[in-house]
């Protein structure tokens, strides 16, 4: 029974820990029912009540929560309020392979072939010229 009980009492310490960041990385935009200083406060204060308060109406709903849990915020704020997305529009579209342009093969053959020659010279003992 004891071991039952220092686990429950485990999984309501990481449930508070758990809100009490979750309450701090939240914008006070999103944070519903109260501002996020009384979240705060809320959950500090009165431990798992709090915690389980704010799961239930202080914390975003939906894809915002989601999205901002897992860092992949899909649109950011502009410097005047306007939403701007947070990738650009070309983002997932990669421009072709350089092992498919042929120039680009012909440059890196020019360069690999330089580099052997002069490693090839650096290589060789210079000998110097014997007068006669």
């Amino acid at each position: 029974m004891l071991f039952f009980d220092g686990g429950l009492g485990l999984m309501f310490l990481a449930l508070w820990i758990f809100c009490v960041i979750d309450v701090i990385t939240t914008p006070e935009s999103q944070c519903r029912n109260l501002p996020k200083l009384a979240w705060i406060f809320v959950v500090i204060m009165l431990l798992d009540v709090g915690a389980i308060s704010w799961l239930v109406a202080g914390r975003p709903r939906g894809r915002a929560s989601a999205d901002r849990l897992l860092g992949t915020d899909r649109v950011t704020r502009g410097e005047r309020g306007t939403a701007a997305p947070a990738w650009p529009a070309n983002a997932g579209v990669r421009g072709p392979n350089p092992d498919d342009d042929e120039e680009f093969l012909a440059g890196l053959r020019a360069r690999a072939e330089e580099q052997r020659r002069r490693a090839g010279e650096a290589r060789q003992p210079e000998v110097p010229d014997e007068p006669s």
